[in-house]
């Protein structure tokens, strides 16, 4: 039986979701286009399983490789020789699910900067649509080395839109901090000094991202679906679309919340649905 789930990652077939299948949409266009861009929301926004769910859903043209910064550790960005050698275990080890001959290539112990890290992906990209999803890109002890990451990034992007190079098809990167100031972050923690002569604020290696305006909290119709699948395996009866508008004056549609109250619903407040009645504290 399922449940309502508000720690870690949703999976469709042990959690109560809402159907999500219009943004998966819309964040297919921008992969379809090429698009770099960045997801940055608030913790527990869905993020990840937004980040699961898509590359589930990507058609078989796609070669999809999901990577996380989560628990890592500190080494992976100690300097650009730990980085590329670390990222490249990475991307063999997740392609090699589904292509181990093509996952053997990405591991080479002769790429130990960012320059040969870029020749190494422009030939490992020409014949293959290779879809890069790394989450959690704020969580980096040194963001100096990921900075120079996201400028050889942006370097082939450039260069691919030149017709001069090949690199990754479309690139994803999920976390709280909007990457493409992620110097300002630096900044107030004292990591990073930019130059006399460098943009102090806004320069960034990313600012070739396309910008991400998809709505990541949930309206009424959407929290309805989730409540349409509770509903057909406990027959409550309860009278969806109001419930679903209650859930989302209390809570804005912020994914987290929404799933809290019905948690506390059907877990710790005898699955009593009757709109209006109080069900004491919902953010416990």
């Amino acid at each position: 039986m399922r449940r309502f789930n508000v720690t870690g990652l949703c999976v469709p077939e042990k959690h109560y979701m809402v159907d999500i299948s219009d943004k998966l949409a819309k964040i297919m266009e921008m992969v379809d286009y090429g698009d770099y861009f960045t997801i940055n929301r608030a913790r527990q926004y869905g993020k990840t399983t937004t980040l699961q769910m898509l590359a589930k859903t990507l058609p078989k043209e796609y070669t999809c490789v999901s990577l996380s910064f989560e628990g890592v550790g500190d080494s992976m960005f100690a300097d650009s020789a730990s980085f590329c050698q670390r990222f490249l275990v990475h991307m063999s080890k997740t392609i090699e699910k589904t292509d181990p001959g093509f996952a053997a290539l990405w591991k080479d112990e002769t790429v130990t900067d960012f320059d040969l890290l870029g020749f190494h992906i422009e030939n490992l990209c020409k014949d293959k649509k290779i879809v890069l999803m790394i989450d959690e890109v704020d969580k980096t002890s040194n963001n100096q080395v990921f900075l120079h990451f996201l400028g050889m990034l942006r370097s082939k992007f450039l260069e691919y839109q030149a017709g001069t190079s090949s690199t990754f098809h479309s690139v994803i990167l999920a976390g709280v901090y909007d990457i493409r100031n992620i110097k300002l972050k630096m900044m107030s923690e004292g990591s990073y000094s930019p130059a006399v002569t460098e943009n102090k604020i806004y320069n960034s290696p990313w600012n070739i991202a396309a910008n991400y305006n998809i709505d990541m909290s949930f309206n009424p119709n959407e929290i309805a679906t989730m409540l349409m699948e509770y509903d057909a395996d406990h027959n409550t009866g309860m009278d969806i679309p109001q419930i679903a508008n209650e859930i989302h004056s209390y809570t804005s549609g912020y994914p987290f919340l929404l799933s809290r109250i019905c948690q506390y619903i059907d877990e710790e407040s005898s699955k009593d649905w009757t709109p209006g009645v109080s069900h004491g504290s919902r953010s416990n």
